[in-house]
């Protein structure tokens, strides 16, 4: 039986559950706006209540303009950033799980002077090397390259503190030992023993690795000089720009919405395919003795 409640733990679980509400209604007022505008033409973006439906519901027809507004660059945009995030964001994920289980689960010298270094590479912003990151791979002839925007991301300070400590937490090393005495090499020991105790952990890096290059926009911006190499980020920044600007050709401010609305729900979908195997991992683990 649930012990009761007193009157002040009663206010403080009521205060919690405001706090919580209001949170939550701060994520989801701004997206619930950008839904609401990307249904609506130019016009009504500017004649019409912004939480609210316009006189025309122009979602589909927003998305096909979109898609062909500017010779058709969106559609190049959106699978340049899948690109960048799939691969930026996988190889930086096992990196940091390779590295990770061998800093856990191996002793040899210069251990804990990696994991001090790793702290102190996650207090640093990533803006602050980003200008040193860009003279780097200028010197190498790399910049104007996705490569220029892949490679840098491929280090992930803070997956890896997370598998380190993950893998500290899950995985006992008499059962990594036990099977190296049976004759297991490191490699069967890490993708057979370690790697599906370490699958909650790594899928929580992914989601944190696809969501940090997805939303990069400082490094490709630097980096790419052809409109056609850059990511979502920079190239609605691009259409912002050119909509403030009567030099240009005017860029319908629905389109830019339009595709701001398009460009979240990758993520969406790459988190809800995801959690499921998160879940399952985390409630298997915890059945564990």
């Amino acid at each position: 039986m649930a012990a009761k409640l007193t009157p002040t733990q009663s206010v403080l679980n009521v205060l919690l559950h405001v706090v919580m509400a209001l949170m939550v209604l701060y994520c989801l007022i701004p997206l619930v706006w950008l839904f609401f505008s990307s249904t609506k033409t130019n016009e009504d973006l500017y004649t019409s209540n912004g939480m609210w439906f316009g006189k025309h519901f122009a979602l589909w027809q927003n998305i096909v303009d979109t898609f062909q507004f500017n010779g058709g660059v969106y559609p190049r945009w959106l699978l340049n950033t899948i690109v960048y995030a799939v691969v930026a964001g996988l190889g930086a994920t096992l990196f940091a799980t390779f590295a990770g289980y061998a800093i856990a689960t191996m002793r040899f010298h210069g251990r804990k002077a990696l994991i001090w270094v790793t702290l102190l590479f996650m207090s640093i912003p990533s803006t602050v090397i980003t200008v040193p990151l860009f003279l780097l791979y200028s010197k190498l002839g790399m910049t104007g390259t996705p490569w220029a925007v892949i490679l840098p991301q491929l280090s992930n300070p803070f997956g890896l503190y997370l598998m380190i400590i993950y893998a500290q937490t899950s995985i006992p090393i008499s059962l990594v030992e036990a099977a190296r005495i049976d004759g297991a090499n490191t490699w069967t020991i890490f993708w057979k023993i370690a790697f599906p105790l370490l699958s909650p952990g790594f899928v929580t890096t992914l989601l944190f690795a696809l969501v940090s290059v997805w939303n990069n926009y400082f490094l490709p911006l630097i980096m790419l000089n052809d409109v056609h190499d850059y990511p979502l980020t920079v190239g609605l920044n691009v259409w912002m720009k050119m909509a403030g600007d009567a030099s240009f050709h005017v860029v319908p401010n629905n389109l830019i919405l339009t595709g701001s609305l398009l460009a979240i729900i990758p993520l969406i979908i790459a988190f809800l395919f995801l959690q499921k195997y998160w879940q399952s991992g985390l409630a298997s683990g915890a059945v564990k003795e």
